[in-house]
């Protein structure tokens, strides 16, 4: 019988180590196709008795599960898996916050983000093993498989920082944009409601970021949440100050009365003040940064341009006297 290489071995474990992977998720997958299956059971008989109870109208049992059950075409999905200890360490809260700066407010997204995270710290070790591995040290071959597992596991989030960092930046933007059509549409005539709503329909063409949100916010209000409420994930969700002032003024409007347009014009020019100085700000900075680029390239060609003819007749006068 012969003896088994180091390499063979590596191998033979990684081979075990997916079919026991394969194992595991046949076994989870199961696990959730019975519970999924119990709860259309038990959902079926509860809606069965409250028709029989009731025939002619729902009961508050059957709204409460027809509110509280997802979507159909997500009743296969464990969604429990985000709310499990491993879930929670895996989709921390400042992943799930990412995500929803990214517009994708949904527990499919947060998924789905699981889901990469943990194929992308299996899948790059493994495509990094078999196409590198070859040749190399032992040592360094494992400093290589556990930095792909790093880098895997840290993609996804990279990802949607860079995203989400974007959308700040434009939501920053449409911010002294969305004032003025605010204001446009107060003096109109309409109402804070009517405004929020046309912003939130006509205008999302403009404010991509913030009509997105203001969606969300009027679906909330319209649900019956108070106004404060609503505006709640638009105020903190972007981490912009001026954002959280601006609920704040539209929030003591709605519940207090009274005319907006002034308040909103004192608004806009205080913003526009602060983004000016902001802009100094930028400009005092790329003054700083464009000092240490013009020292590392435009002061050795000056040196040539300038001190090179004295070098160089230095130089013929050192020459000649050495003759």
């Amino acid at each position: 019988m012969t003896a088994l290489t180091s390499s063979q071995l590596t191998i033979y474990s990684i081979v075990l180590l997916a079919l026991g992977l394969l194992v595991g998720a046949a076994a989870l997958i199961a696990a959730e196709l019975r519970r999924t299956r119990s709860g259309q059971v038990i959902g079926r008989a509860i809606r069965q008795a409250a028709g029989a109870a009731d025939p002619g109208s729902k009961s508050a049992v059957e709204l409460a599960v027809d509110q509280d059950a997802p979507p159909k075409p997500e009743l296969d999905l464990p969604f429990h898996w985000l709310d499990s200890k491993l879930g929670r360490a895996l989709v921390a809260d400042e992943d799930r916050n990412l995500i929803d700066q990214c517009g994708l407010p949904s527990k499919r997204s947060q998924l789905i983000f699981l889901v990469t995270r943990i194929s992308l710290a299996f899948v790059l070790p493994l495509l990094a093993y078999v196409f590198w591995s070859g040749g190399h040290v032992r040592s360094t071959v494992t400093i290589v498989l556990a930095t792909a597992t790093a880098v895997g596991f840290m993609a996804p989030k990279w990802v949607l920082g860079r995203i989400a960092a974007g959308r700040r930046e434009r939501a920053a933007q449409e911010l002294p944009l969305f004032i003025d059509l605010l204001r446009l549409l107060q003096g109109v005539g309409l109402s804070l409601d009517q405004s929020l709503q046309i912003m939130a329909t006509d205008f999302r063409h403009v404010l991509r970021v913030l009509g997105f949100e203001l969606a969300i916010a009027n679906a909330q209000y319209s649900q019956g949440r108070t106004r404060e409420h609503s505006l709640h994930r638009l105020a903190t969700l972007h981490r912009n100050e001026n954002m959280r002032g601006l609920v704040s003024l539209l929030v003591q409007v709605d519940r207090h009365g009274g005319a907006v347009q002034e308040p909103l014009r004192i608004y806009s020019d205080r913003l526009r003040e602060s983004r000016r100085s902001e802009m100094k700000e930028r400009i005092g900075k790329i003054t700083v940064k464009m000092t240490g680029v013009m020292v590392t390239t435009l002061l050795p060609a000056l040196v040539i341009v300038t001190a090179g003819p004295g070098f160089i007749a230095i130089f013929r006068s050192l020459g000649a006297i050495s003759k």
